[in-house]
């Protein structure tokens, strides 16, 4: 059995198209599905279309419905661990995972015994702002040289993964999830197939800018510390220079009796060395507050309803 994780927020107007796409896949590959909608705190009309297709299919559909929105992260991590098949693909309701590729990641699965997971990314990234892709080209470059996990340029959560590999992502409970980065680092062996870029076939994304570049410094901060010994070097770097020019400043005093005048450059100095102490903080901070929120072990997320809360149509 195929299980395939959903997370939907605010996706009332391309769950109908997804599902009717993803129903002509499975007649094709001729074997049982089983859909996990996860709604993550919706607050259109996802949760009525979830129940309709529910009561309409109710040997495959499935549902979870979240207390308020946790986010995708929470609701990948909730879909897995409700997913029952042998197979379990995670994709986008958008249609920015196209179910048409299923087939093919099938067939490339068991051509090849040895693999435990079919990945896919884009190829290109037509119709995306240009400073997003320099942005989102930048994160890949930077996080491949300081991390120790390599994630692939343009990789999409959308997998076909073998229940092996699913069991051992569901290992890793941490709260700062960060879900390109944990599917590498499980390691198993995993190949990609590259497509075009897909717009949106409804709806509106819910990934601006700021949410992606948020999301791009905890990928960083989860899986290096290369940020902290950035910290550390720059504060090593500033006390040698501050002891070089103190001890020039005392040898060129007691040489030409030349103190050192002028408070516009020492102000200047002070709030160089001030900015760059609060940056060094910042870092750090970022990490212990990544710490605190591991140690208040609070749960992923709660769920409000699922579909066993509904009357099973006859």
């Amino acid at each position: 059995m195929l299980s395939i994780v959903v997370p939907c927020f605010n996706e009332e107007a391309s769950l109908p198209i997804f599902f009717e796409e993803t129903e002509k896949v499975k007649r094709q590959l001729n074997m049982p599905f089983e859909y996990i909608f996860v709604n993550d705190g919706s607050s259109d009309q996802t949760l009525p279309v979830l129940r309709e297709l529910y009561r309409a299919h109710p040997d495959s559909v499935r549902y979870l419905s979240f207390s308020r929105n946790f986010g995708k992260e929470a609701a990948l991590y909730a879909g897995l661990q409700a997913a029952k098949g042998d197979f379990v693909t995670v994709m986008d309701a958008d249609l920015q995972d196209p179910p048409s590729l299923l087939p093919e990641m099938f067939a490339l699965l068991r051509s090849k015994p040895e693999l435990d997971c079919v990945g896919t990314r884009r190829a290109d990234r037509k119709g995306e702002p240009k400073i997003r892709s320099f942005f989102s080209n930048s994160f890949y470059n930077i996080i491949n040289k300081i991390a120790d996990t390599e994630m692939v340029n343009g990789a999409r959560d959308f997998r076909l993964m073998r229940r092996n590999m699913v069991d051992a992502v569901l290992q890793l409970s941490e709260y700062n999830r960060f879900s390109k980065g944990i599917f590498s680092w499980v390691g198993f062996d995993t190949e990609y197939i590259a497509y075009e870029n897909r717009e949106r076939v409804a709806g509106e994304t819910s990934w601006s800018f700021w949410k992606l570049f948020q999301y791009s410094i905890d990928g960083i901060v989860n899986f290096s510390d290369t940020p902290l010994n950035i910290a550390s070097f720059i504060g090593a770097l500033s006390c040698l220079g501050s002891l070089i020019a103190l001890v020039f400043i005392v040898i060129r005093t007691f040489i030409f009796g030349d103190p050192t005048s002028g408070w516009p450059s020492m102000v200047s100095i002070f709030l160089f060395v001030g900015g760059l102490q609060l940056l060094c903080l910042g870092i750090i901070g970022k990490y212990i507050g990544k710490i605190f929120l591991e140690t208040k072990n609070r749960p992923l997320y709660f769920l409000k309803e699922t579909e066993e809360d509904q009357e099973k149509p006859k």
